[in-house]
């Protein structure tokens, strides 16, 4: 299913179900700290219900499974919903997950704790999700939004790499990063509260090959690229990683987390 919005990539069309595969492979990479700053504040754990958006192939509730919370992971992709639902039965974990854009999304009222949404935020309508969100959450209920991105202008391998990116897709807009807070807009602040925030610094291991796997499995590669310039960008992130990289290296990111509550 292809997606176009002016606001992300100067409205070049992607499909996250063409990168499903890679992204269930390469794409389950945050590490313990990311959760544990989660449960740390008393979110997602024993007798909470979640609801994860733009779940992905669900790897924010496949990893905090552990910690008690009964999860249900939505996303546009019936592809990613496929590779979700496959990795949950094999780990033996009993999640829901459900394809359907999160603006269209029909949970009875205060169905849930906590909702989260790891990576995506910014992809909705917010004018939408907002009052749905707040109808979805008990009363006190908690909006908890993350992200971790790689840092190019300090990581030479994520630098490189993300050159690379830009050769073949110059308008690509995940370009870039640098650390600051996770903004909130308008229209959520009309029904949540801003009451608790932090970055941090996080390096992330990885290899050549997973590496590869991780860029290939992003917005601005798999996801939009034709068939012949994927295979073209492959070579050459390969043919780059082979003379600058070692075969194990560590990427440094940032990560940060934004924690709402309902006051609607």
């Amino acid at each position: 299913m292809d997606i176009t919005d002016i606001r992300i990539d100067g409205g070049k069309p992607f499909d996250w179900g063409r990168t499903s595969a890679d992204y269930a492979r390469y794409r389950d990479i945050y590490p313990e700290e990311f959760y544990r700053r989660v449960t740390d504040r008393g979110l997602c754990i024993g007798g909470q219900r979640v609801l994860d958006v733009g779940t992905g192939t669900g790897v924010l509730p496949r990893n905090m499974y552990r910690f008690g919370a009964k999860w249900t992971g939505s996303d546009i992709s019936e592809e990613q919903i496929a590779q979700a639902k496959r990795l949950a039965e094999e780990g033996g974990m009993e999640i829901d997950f459900l394809a359907c854009p999160t603006e269209k999304l029909d949970f009875p009222g205060e169905s849930f704790d906590v909702i989260t949404a790891c990576q995506c935020f910014w992809y909705f309508d917010h004018r939408v999700t907002a009052p749905l969100f707040a109808k979805m959450l008990k009363p006190g209920g908690r909006l908890l939004v993350l992200y971790m991105a790689w840092l190019p202008f300090e990581d030479p391998i994520a630098g490189e790499s993300e050159r690379l990116v830009l050769r073949y897709n110059p308008g690509w807009s995940g370009a870039g990063e640098t650390r600051h807070p996770i903004e909130i807009p308008g229209e959520v602040l009309e029904y949540f509260e801003p009451v608790y925030h932090e970055e941090y610094d996080l390096s992330v291991p990885f290899t050549r090959e997973s590496w590869n796997g991780r860029m290939k499995a992003c917005r601005g590669v798999g996801a939009s690229l034709t068939g012949e310039q994927l295979a073209d960008w492959e070579k050459e992130h390969k043919s780059l990683l082979e003379r600058t990289a070692p075969e194990s290296f560590d990427i440094l990111h940032y990560a940060a987390i934004a924690e709402l509550i309902l006051t609607f």
